[in-house]
């Protein structure tokens, strides 16, 4: 059963991975391929979802000694999943942003470039130590 979980571990890091490439990418596009993006990101968001949910199926079916680990485990991956989707609204919120810009005749100031730029390092960061203490979790329950 363990093998399971970990297969479906190693699919939703990589599914997670695409997702936050595609998200980042969100707000540079326009148009038909903007909708293209938004549509293939709520699409593997939700295979996510579904990879989480047979995560917890499997978590059930192993024995009661060792299930505290995958509990734990399974606790990162939804908190994940929550920043994942949050991550997402505010890309699109950005992408929104820019097109009121346009319309209003704004040329984007330096400072909402820097601030840009700032959100997107914070994002970085954030996501990098989020995955940090997982690996951290894993490492103090094994």
């Amino acid at each position: 059963m363990s093998s399971d979980f970990e297969s479906y571990e190693q699919d939703f890091a990589v599914l997670t991975a695409d997702v936050t490439g595609r998200i980042a990418r969100v707000p540079k596009l326009l148009g038909d391929e903007k909708k293209q993006m938004v549509a293939s990101v709520e699409k593997q968001l939700e295979e996510a979802r579904e990879l989480l949910e047979q995560m917890e199926l499997e978590v059930r079916e192993i024995p009661p000694q060792s299930r505290g680990m995958y509990s734990s485990r399974m606790r990162s991956y939804k908190q994940e999943m929550g920043k994942l989707e949050a991550d997402f609204k505010r890309s699109r919120i950005a992408y929104s942003d820019e097109v009121r810009n346009e319309l209003l005749g704004d040329d984007g100031n330096s400072s909402e470039n820097q601030r840009a730029h700032l959100l997107d390092n914070t994002e970085r960061l954030e996501r990098s130590s989020r995955r940090l203490e997982a690996g951290y979790q894993i490492a103090v329950e094994t």
